[in-house]
């Protein structure tokens, strides 16, 4: 997977995202699930978090090979974990807490420096009857915020 290109000088900053101008392109490989036990597809979902916010909301071009980008968004999945959030009188959970931890490194391949290496977290709630769809819906919404956080860092940091 990869990221968009727009060309620009000086800093451009759209929607908050101020980007150097020595960069113009950015790839971001599939992420990396370190701990397994997540929902199918979260490293896809993840990615493709990352993939939408660097192409819609900066001027960064994406491309496919990491070779031949300016910079490279990698994520990995580092916590993963699911628990009871509250109790009911007997003793069952009546909400349960989807945890995730994610680290993501913005490589600056011009300068040859890291731009961001950073953890961030997310929770997100559902309900046991839910089952694996709520599990699943949780996951999706806490890595799409993982992923909002880590591009409003990252290109604030510019």
């Amino acid at each position: 997977m990869a990221l968009a290109l727009f060309a620009g000088c000086g800093v451009y900053s759209f929607s908050g995202a101020s980007i150097p101008d020595h960069l113009q392109t950015v790839a971001v490989p599939i992420a990396e699930d370190r701990v397994g036990g997540t929902p199918p597809g979260a490293e896809g979902l993840l990615t493709d978090a990352l993939v939408r916010l660097f192409g819609d909301r900066s001027r960064l071009a994406l491309v496919a090979d990491e070779g031949e980008a300016d910079a490279v968004v990698r994520a990995s999945i580092e916590r993963y974990a699911v628990a009871p959030a509250a109790v009911t009188g007997d003793d069952r959970a009546a909400v349960n807490r989807v945890t995730l931890a994610v680290r993501v490194v913005v490589r600056d391949r011009v300068e040859d420096r890291d731009l961001l290496d950073r953890a961030f977290t997310a929770t997100e709630d559902y309900a046991p009857g839910e089952g694996l769809q709520g599990e699943a819906d949780a996951t999706a919404s806490a890595l799409d915020q993982i992923a909002r956080d880590a591009f409003t860092a990252a290109t604030s940091d510019w």
